[in-house]
């Protein structure tokens, strides 16, 4: 059976997509409640240790993991953020999550493959710097490595594009149907091809393009998620709901207008935006119709909540997106153990990574892959 180290492992939704063909041999968080919640769901088997990734050893890490997951903190490289990039004091983090995968390589216990995951603003943050030097870190670390764009609507819906690097140790070998000769859609985005044709010619020699298959189009809609009666928020009344809808622009009142005459019931995202206007800095609420919610973020503040919009010909009502529908747009069944607190829960999902995407790249890399190398060492 594959084993794997997750790192920044919130609740586990890598665990969740990896499934229980593979076992965790360690997982690590900084954040308490996220330990919580990871132990509510998969047990106090002690491969979770809650602290600093920068403080942890080498010696603390058991076994020759065959992966090693890191989904390192987005703020400094975010758009929405400032922009510190991998000198920042978040996102600065990838650099001591490689530092333990160089520890490992010089006990001989190198993980076959090394993946991390983050938003797609890392592509050209710092001038596409810091894509570098994640790449860099991959080719000097002994591994050829591949960069995907994977957007969880293909999967689950909600808009969810993130940036995915994936890495092969050196000596095992990828069968060829997994390697494309140059970048295929639809994860090998531009942003992606102008991120890899600047690598320097050193770094760009190790670059691999996965061949990963689409998956089979997504049947379900925003609208299957939604509760009539959820746990833990209410619907807003009328004033609420028309306060809401005043905060927006001729265009997206002219969005509910529509679905007001779409005869059916429509679902709605709304977020709340700053936009500058007339020179001004204005409040919006800005709604999307196109059965996909938005990206869950993490609740720092009432603006970066989702919000329900709920149309069904005249009637309008709304409501804040509750904590179980959150979670299943990451792809959790509802069987997942949530934290009480709303904004812990919110938290937790909106920091995570989606579950089906998880499980589509060990379907078709990292399963392979395993399975090549283990092939290899029966054959020696």
């Amino acid at each position: 059976m594959p084993s794997f180290y997750e790192f920044f492992a919130g609740g586990g939704m890598v665990r969740a997509g990896l499934g229980e063909g593979w076992t965790c041999l360690f997982a690590n968080d900084f954040d308490a409640r996220k330990g919580l919640a990871y132990q509510a769901n998969w047990g106090t088997g002690g491969e979770l240790t809650v602290g600093d990734v920068r403080a942890l050893e080498v010696a603390a890490l058991p076994g020759e993991p065959d992966l090693m997951w890191g989904s390192f903190p987005c703020q400094d490289l975010s758009l929405a953020g400032v922009r510190a990039g991998l000198g920042g004091e978040r996102s600065g983090t990838f650099h001591a999550f490689m530092g333990l995968v160089g520890g490992l390589a010089e006990q001989g216990r190198a993980p076959r493959l090394v993946a991390v995951e983050n938003v797609c603003g890392t592509l050209t943050s710092h001038g596409g710097r810091d894509f570098e030097a994640i790449c860099r870190s991959f080719a000097e670390a002994g591994y050829r490595y591949g960069a995907l764009v994977i957007n969880a609507e293909l999967f689950v819906p909600q808009s969810r594009p993130r940036l995915f690097v994936i890495g092969v140790r050196e000596d095992v070998e990828a069968a060829p149907e997994m390697l494309a000769p140059g970048p295929v859609e639809p994860f090998h985005t531009r942003a992606v091809q102008r991120a890899a044709a600047a690598l320097p010619e050193d770094v760009r020699a190790k670059l691999l393009w996965w061949n990963v298959p689409p998956p089979e189009r997504r049947a379900a809609t925003f609208a299957d998620l939604i509760e009539e009666s959820p746990v833990g928020v209410d619907w807003h009344n009328q004033a609420e709901t028309e306060r809401l809808l005043d905060l927006m622009s001729p265009v997206n009142s002219a969005k509910v207008e529509a679905a007001r005459r779409a005869g059916r019931r429509m679902v709605g995202g709304v977020y709340r935006r700053t936009r500058i206007e007339a020179g001004e800095r204005v409040q919006r609420a800005e709604v999307r119709f196109d059965d996909v919610a938005g990206c869950l973020r993490t609740p720092s503040g009432g603006s970066s909540r989702q919000i329900i919009l709920v149309v069904d010909g005249p009637r309008v009502r709304s409501r804040l997106i509750s904590a179980r529908e959150t979670a299943r747009l990451m792809g959790l069944a509802d069987g997942y153990v949530l934290p009480r607190n709303y904004n812990d829960a919110y938290h937790l999902t909106g920091d995570g990574v989606a579950v089906p995407v998880v499980r589509h790249l060990a379907r078709y890399v990292f399963e392979p892959l395993v399975g090549a190398a283990a092939a290899g060492r029966r054959a020696a």
